[in-house]
């Protein structure tokens, strides 16, 4: 099974010669499940030919906004209308997770309460348990799309993990960082502007393991359940 890696953003320069780039990272956090991967660096206006060249997409994070006014905004919202409404499975991580959800009728705002940084607890709706993972955005999902239902939560952050209807599912943390990446992003946010006390506190919390594995079976099992049943449903058509 292949998955398209739709690349929102670039690493900077020393992050990603110390711990690769998106594909390697989703790579590792995607490991043992028979898929191949292709990226499509979307970013820089590089789409895939149609919503069929892969068996399942995945788009990625991004220093970038929604609501940018970037050329590349408006054509990956349609990529996604497309791959939802032709039932080719779509995930999404951070700004993947609100691209998708702006793309399918959501709202997604930069939010007055700040930022949701490091170390996360997040509440797993559909068993009541919990998860730790990384997070790191300014932006998040404030008004969810109609055929989507709340699958992860925090107080902080009400729409942190969504399924849809279709075959869509996204998470606004990010299970593909290790703490070593996430300390090294937040110090390199601090060099950027981030205010230094509150990446501080961030890197302070920042522990040894997360619950990122738990999020990586959830994908594997959303692409592959999908890509599984797509013979019997075009056999019954």
């Amino acid at each position: 099974m292949k998955i398209g890696i739709l690349q929102c953003g670039h690493l900077e320069k020393e992050i990603k010669k110390k711990h690769g780039d998106y594909e390697d990272m989703f790579s590792v956090l995607l490991a043992g499940n028979g898929f191949a991967f292709e990226t499509y660096l979307v970013v820089d206006n590089q789409f895939p030919g149609s919503v069929d060249e892969c068996d399942g997409w995945l788009v990625t994070g991004s220093a970038h906004g929604t609501y940018d006014e970037l050329e590349w905004i408006t054509p990956l919202e349609d990529f996604i209308r497309r791959s939802y409404n032709n039932s080719v499975p779509i995930a999404g991580i951070c700004f993947g997770h609100q691209i998708m959800a702006q793309a399918l009728g959501g709202k997604v705002e930069k939010y007055s309460g700040g930022w949701g940084i490091g170390h996360t607890q997040y509440s797993l709706v559909q068993d009541d348990s919990y998860v730790d993972l990384l997070a790191l955005h300014q932006d998040q999902v404030v008004e969810t799309p109609p055929e989507a239902h709340v699958i992860a939560c925090t107080d902080f952050c009400a729409n942190a993990g969504l399924a849809y209807k279709g075959s869509a599912i996204s998470f606004q943390p990010h299970p593909e960082f290790t703490p070593e990446f996430m300390r090294d992003i937040i110090e390199h946010k601090i060099k950027l502007g981030l205010s230094k006390e509150l990446g501080e506190a961030a890197l302070a919390q920042i522990g040894t393991q997360y619950d990122s594995a738990r999020i990586a079976r959830q994908l594997a099992d959303f692409y592959k359940q999908d890509y599984e049943v797509k013979p019997d449903t075009q056999a019954a058509e």
